[in-house]
């Protein structure tokens, strides 16, 4: 499945270590059958992960039934969009990986939300 990142390329992957994506492959990608919206490539912050847990999302702690490996910052991970904005509203969100991040975030924050926060290699 091709996929298109905010910028109208093709999805740049993620990570692989840990190995990210609702399909565990890398890459920020969706289909119909997937809900979550982990689309956001973001690199994790100590401080995310705070308000993350507050909210009642551990993000820590290893979930092995589900090919979690708990995380840490400085961990790429594909978050789910509407968290990304409620910690952008709460100014604890993570920068982002905008050419690993898919375009249907879009639909939910703005392209200026996510290059405030954008970090490019």
């Amino acid at each position: 499945m091709s996929a298109t990142n905010v910028y109208g390329t093709p999805l740049e992957c993620c990570c692989t270590s840990p190995v990210t994506g609702f399909f565990r492959d890398g890459f920020c990608r969706t289909d119909e059958q997937n809900e979550g919206h982990h689309l956001v490539c973001a690199i994790i912050t100590q401080q995310f992960l705070k308000f993350s847990r507050s909210r009642g999302n551990d993000l820590i702690t290893p979930r092995p039934e589900l090919r979690f490996p708990g995380l840490k910052p400085g961990d790429r991970w594909c978050l789910h969009v509407l968290r990304w904005r409620e910690a952008y509203e709460a100014g604890v969100a993570p920068p982002v990986l905008l050419a690993s991040t898919h375009q249907r975030v879009l639909d939910h924050v703005t392209m200026d939300m996510l290059r405030e926060l954008a970090f490019e290699e």
